[in-house]
Order: structure tokens, then C-alpha cells, then sequence
């Protein structure tokens, strides 16, 4: 009867199977069990731990210490009211209220090259950077990373924090596998433009700020600051990558998915509606057209 009874436990608290039976310390997990983890929690699949997801979680993780077979309900809703301040202090880097996966990795003991591909010392400073990167990495300019590709990636970021000699073919397919698992929301076995831009996060999207919301009036320094931040060349025009990480920003307000199919029409539109010049560069009298267009237009507006 009792055995029956821990069967029944280990069903009901997912993380108890993770931790030593006699330490009660959570063992090291491979990429695929902590992705066994992160999808048993992130119910909806929508890339974050949050609500009941995020209660359950910490129910589950904090009863699965006990040594005992007591179920998650021993935690008490004053227990987990404090203890989810707390969790959230330490874990939840960008203050959202919510756990995505890279901050889930911070907290589980993970095999130590896997970890790797989540902690970034250095978050792009701008889109600029991450479409230098994209546009590297997606060698065919299928407008997407394919498998490959994004093993190719996953090696180089590897080789950068010099742990290359560590990982094998077969880890860097399974940690490929497991990415795709991750972050190809829509599963095509692809990574899109935006899904790319989950896994390669930028320190700030600038235009998120308020004064673009029409929050307060728009100054020349403002637009000064906007402007060096994508004219990364300081050649006094955006272009190229730096023009496509500004209209990746500025696309990134209005939609949540997006390829760069819906990056190409999104610039035509931006673009025909400053009169660009078609010249490949957005100067500064275009962009502060742009930006003063923008801050009179609410973000969730999609025209």
C-alpha cells in the first residue's frame, strides 16, 4: 500500500524524480530533462512560467525537498505568497512577474555547456547586432535559421566561451534539438526572426520607452540618442543591418511574431510613408518622421 502510495506522489510532484533520494538535492540535468521540465510547466506554451503555472511550480519544487511524501497542498497560501516574493527576487532578472526560460536555467543545476547557451555576459547592445548575427548564421537567405544553422551557431557561441573541446556532435545535436524544442514557437522545425530574437536577447528595445509612446514631448536629444544607437558606423545614415535593426525594433511594437517576410513588407510600408528616398539610408530628418509619427500612434495600433 505505502508503495503504491510514493508511486502515486512521484506522479502528482514532477520535480521529486529530479532530486537524490537520499541528499534530497537536485541532481544535474541534461538539456533534454530540464526541457522535459520547462514543458511540463509552461502549460500553454506561451514561453513563460506564470500564474498557476508559476504556483504549481513552486509548490512542487519546494515539497519535492521533503524527505517525506508530503503533497504540494502542505504548503500553506501565506507560505507561498512569501515564498514567491522571494523566488521572484532572486530569479526574475527582468521583473515581469513571470519565469522564462532563461531565467528557469539560472535556477536548476544544469549540465554546465548547456548552461552556457543561456547566460549571455554581454546582451546585444541593439537589433543592429543581432541582424549582423542573423544574417551570418542564415547563410542560405532562406529568411530563416534552419537546423543546421542553428547547430553552426550553438558551436560558435560554445567555441566564444571556450568550452568547444567539451562538447561532442551528439551534444551539440541534442542541444540544437533542444533550442528548436524551446524557441521554435510554431513549430516548423525553423527559427523565424522573432523566435531567433527570444534566444538572442537584446539589452533594450530603445522604442519601448515612453517617450515614444506619446507620453511626453519628443526632444532633439531624444532623437539624437535613437539615431547613434542604429547608426553604429557613425556615417551619418542608417543602412543595411543597422536599418533592418531599427525597423526590427520598431516592428517588434506591433507584432509579436514576425518573420523576415514581415520585416521586408513592414519596411516598404515605414518607408513609402516618409517619402524615403530609396537610396538604402534613412537620414535624420527621415527618422525624426518616423519617431514623431510613432510617438502620436499607440503601439498596439497595427497599421
Amino acid at each position: 500500500m505505502s508503495q503504491q502510495k510514493v508511486h502515486i506522489e512521484k506522479a502528482q510532484n514532477f520535480m521529486r524524480q529530479y532530486r537524490d533520494p537520499e541528499s534530497r538535492e537536485l541532481k544535474k540535468l541534461s538539456a533534454n530533462q530540464f526541457m522535459d521540465v520547462w514543458s511540463h510547466y509552461d502549460r500553454d506554451g506561451n514561453g513563460y512560467i506564470e500564474g498557476t503555472e508559476l504556483d504549481g511550480f513552486l509548490k512542487e519544487f519546494v515539497s519535492s525537498a521533503n524527505a517525506t511524501d508530503l503533497g504540494p497542498e502542505s504548503l500553506t497560501d501565506e507560505m507561498l505568497v512569501e515564498l514567491k516574493a522571494c523566488f521572484m527576487e532572486a530569479y526574475d532578472d527582468n521583473q515581469d512577474g513571470k519565469i522564462d526560460i532563461r531565467e528557469l536555467a539560472q535556477l536548476l543545476p544544469m549540465e554546465e555547456n548547456f548552461l552556457l547557451l543561456f547566460r549571455f555576459d554581454n546582451p546585444l547592445e541593439s537589433s543592429v547586432e543581432f541582424m549582423k548575427i542573423w544574417r551570418e548564421y542564415d547563410s542560405d537567405n532562406s529568411g530563416y535559421i534552419e537546423a543546421d544553422e542553428l547547430k553552426n551557431f550553438l558551436r560558435d557561441l560554445l567555441k566564444e566561451a571556450k568550452k568547444i573541446n567539451d562538447v561532442s556532435e551528439d551534444k551539440l545535436i541534442e542541444y540544437t534539438d533542444t533550442m528548436l524544442r524551446v524557441f521554435d514557437a510554431n513549430k516548423d522545425g525553423r527559427l523565424q526572426l522573432s523566435e531567433m530574437a527570444k534566444l538572442l536577447p537584446v539589452k533594450e528595445n530603445f522604442l519601448c520607452r515612453q517617450v515614444f509612446k506619446g507620453a511626453a514631448k519628443l526632444t532633439k536629444e531624444d532623437i539624437e540618442k535613437v539615431f547613434s544607437l542604429y547608426d553604429r558606423d557613425n556615417n551619418g545614415a542608417i543602412e543595411n543591418e543597422e536599418l533592418r535593426g531599427f525597423l526590427k525594433d520598431l516592428l517588434e511594437l506591433v507584432k509579436k511574431d514576425y518573420d523576415a517576410q514581415d520585416l521586408n513588407e513592414f519596411e516598404e510600408t515605414i518607408l513609402r510613408g516618409v517619402g524615403y528616398d530609396k537610396d538604402g539610408k534613412i537620414s535624420r530628418k527621415e527618422l525624426t518622421m518616423i519617431l514623431l509619427a510613432l510617438a502620436k500612434q499607440p503601439p498596439e495600433d497595427e497599421q
